[in-house]
């Protein structure tokens, strides 16, 4: 029997991740030692500055949407037993398409243009993930190589299409012209004013809850069809797959379009709701660290946006930390924000044996407990 076998799933899923998590924050709080700073003044502050006001509580959401996007794309290919860490081009072009969109169509109404730009962010996502996984289908290619090169290759097309194609006349800055104000989604405080609800200004806008309807669209679509049974099984076991008559290219192309479709939507937030524009180097490595959220959050939907909320919280609380002390510096809530994803990724199984050994002692001190009962 495997190790992962005798472990509750509530273990491996609940408790092992929050095990993970506070050992991660008991190091980055020795290292806050060691610079001279009060782990709990910085805590406070970090906490406060991401959960403490609405204005924090919206910049901290508006972060966990992308990464909740990006981690969703990251954990569908998972399942099929792929590495898509092609996410940061796969947004890039799915800023393309919603570019493309609004800048053409700018007298549509709203209610045909922001869905026309959500469909192009999502397609343009799937198109630039089709390729690499034909590569994998067909030819062998791995997708961790193909997709690298594909976040290179879609950072200078886009470069060089902001800077000499779509940057507007007289002016070489990296960037469109600003979307017509039919485009604009609705912002998370206009949005609850009119529901009667008093919310700061903030970047915040509802592309939130498009985030949590891809995540529970993924739920249903891994858990609950016959498509996503035929995924956790290629992911599990491809020549169990092959055995049971399941097309590997063909689950391999379509979940690859799919997770492409789910990082391509990340374009969604950042430039249709909050840029309102393209601008060059938006995806901003949302897409890298959606591969953390989806390992942190244990590939499940309902993982990825919690997972999603903490990083949100590292990121915003993280900038007020900076702006509050000056000896914590960026470069140090990178550190602490690496700490995470180094326990919670790459060492995510350290503490699994001594879990293993104390609930095999647990079970066997019940059973003796049972056995004496019964006696």
């Amino acid at each position: 029997m495997s190790d992962r076998a005798t472990l509750p799933r509530w273990i491996d899923i609940g408790l092992l991740p929050a095990i993970n998590l506070v050992f991660a924050i008991g190091i980055s709080a020795a290292v806050v030692l060691i610079i001279g700073e009060n782990p709990m003044e910085v805590a406070r502050i970090m906490i406060n500055g991401a959960l403490g006001y609405q204005e924090g509580i919206g910049y901290t959401f508006y972060y966990a949407t992308n990464f909740i996007f990006t981690g969703l794309a990251v954990a569908v290919a998972f399942h099929a037993g792929l590495f898509n860490i092609g996410g940061e081009g796969q947004a890039y072009l799915g800023g393309l398409g919603a570019a493309l969109v609004c800048l053409n169509f700018p007298n549509l109404h709203w209610a045909i243009i922001i869905p026309m730009a959500i469909i192009a962010c999502a397609f343009f996502g799937a198109l630039w993930a089709f390729i690499p996984a034909y590569l994998r289908a067909k030819r062998g290619s791995h997708e961790v190589i193909t997709t690298i090169m594909f976040n290179l290759i879609a950072a200078s097309l886009m470069s060089w299409l902001l800077i000499n194609v779509l940057s507007p006349a007289g002016t070489n800055q990296p960037l469109t012209d600003r979307f017509t104000p039919n485009t604009n989604i609705p912002k998370m405080h206009d949005f609850l004013g009119g529901l009667g609800i008093e919310f700061d200004s903030s970047p915040l806008n509802i592309t939130f809850f498009l985030a949590l309807i891809c995540a529970f669209l993924v739920w249903v679509l891994i858990w609950r069809t016959r498509f996503g049974y035929a995924v956790r099984t290629q992911g599990h076991s491809p020549s169990a797959a092959t055995y049971a008559g399941i097309s590997s290219s063909k689950v391999i192309i379509i979940i690859m379009i799919i997770s492409g479709a789910l990082a391509g939507m990340m374009a969604v937030n950042e430039s249709v709701a909050v840029a309102e524009r393209l601008v060059i180097e938006f995806a901003g490595g949302f897409g890298f660290v959606g591969i953390a959220v989806a390992l942190m959050g244990r590939n499940h939907p309902v993982g990825i946006v919690l997972a999603g909320i903490l990083f949100g919280i590292l990121y915003q609380g993280g900038a007020d930390l900076a702006f509050e002390i000056s000896t914590i510096s960026k470069e140090m809530i990178v550190l602490i924000q690496g700490l995470i994803i180094l326990f919670m990724g790459a060492l995510e199984y350290m503490f699994r044996p001594v879990l293993i050994n104390v609930y095999r002692a647990l079970s066997s001190s019940d059973e003796t407990v049972t056995i004496a009962e019964a006696k």
